[in-house]
């Protein structure tokens, strides 16, 4: 079945360093993502519209949609506007998967759009936070295998040149590094992960389709036992 997934961030980039490889593996997988960035990055590095233009394209290179929030940098607040702004995008998007920011970060925009963001959510089924480089406590218990994925969303993270040019948390070795880390977590060779602020399982089976021109295939009765559940040995 088709989810549809929004992915918000405070700043251009947060959302690519963050979920960038789950959000590569969802489309892989045929789901509708749209990325909301709260803000244009105002405080830099780098111009507004170069940051803009930086994110259209990395947006463009993982195959998801962008909504542009038109907040200030370093002036959001958690209140009625933030929450209504990422209330309108669930809406539009009718998401039932939200990723955003940890709320324990030592940037205050990054706070700000975590708290917005669960108070907006607060019906969807699905909210997974993940880790930025200034998130001061995370502790993961989600992980998405993105062994598939790592070189689209390096490729997603090139595109913002500004960022990359200037900041160490975004160099390539740097996020595969944690890639791997997490990946050791969880068991497999590149991961990224999350924490849930809520995670519903739906396990209903997906519904069978009738047979057509053919007979119901006849099924034998399984063999009766003594015990459900028999008694284990002891040697």
């Amino acid at each position: 079945m088709m989810r549809s997934v929004l992915a918000v961030g405070a700043h251009p980039d947060d959302i690519e360093l963050g979920c960038g490889g789950a959000l590569a593996a969802h489309r892989a997988a045929g789901d509708k993502v749209t990325m909301l960035v709260v803000t244009g990055g105002q405080n830099g590095p780098g111009l507004v519209t170069e940051r803009r233009a930086e994110s259209e394209a990395a947006a463009r290179s993982l195959d998801c949609l962008l909504i542009w929030g038109h907040l200030l940098d370093c002036a959001v607040h958690p209140d009625s506007g933030t929450i209504g702004l990422i209330e309108d995008a669930i809406r539009q998007t009718e998401a039932d998967v939200v990723y955003v920011h940890a709320p324990d970060d030592s940037h205050q925009d990054h706070r700000a759009v975590a708290a917005a963001t669960i108070s907006a959510a607060r019906h969807t089924r699905r909210v997974l936070h993940y880790r930025s480089p200034s998130t001061t406590r995370f502790e993961p218990s989600l992980y998405v295998d993105i062994s598939a994925h790592l070189d689209r969303k390096l490729a997603a993270l090139a595109c913002h040149r500004s960022q990359v040019e200037s900041s160490l948390m975004v160099e390539p070795e740097v996020v595969a590094a944690s890639a791997r880390h997490f990946g050791a977590q969880a068991r497999v060779r590149f991961a990224e992960a999350f924490v849930p602020s809520r995670f519903v399982w739906d396990l209903s089976p997906p519904p069978q389709l009738p047979l057509v021109g053919a007979e119901a295939p006849a099924f034998e009765e399984a063999p009766a036992f003594e015990t459900a559940y028999p008694s284990r040995a002891v040697t």
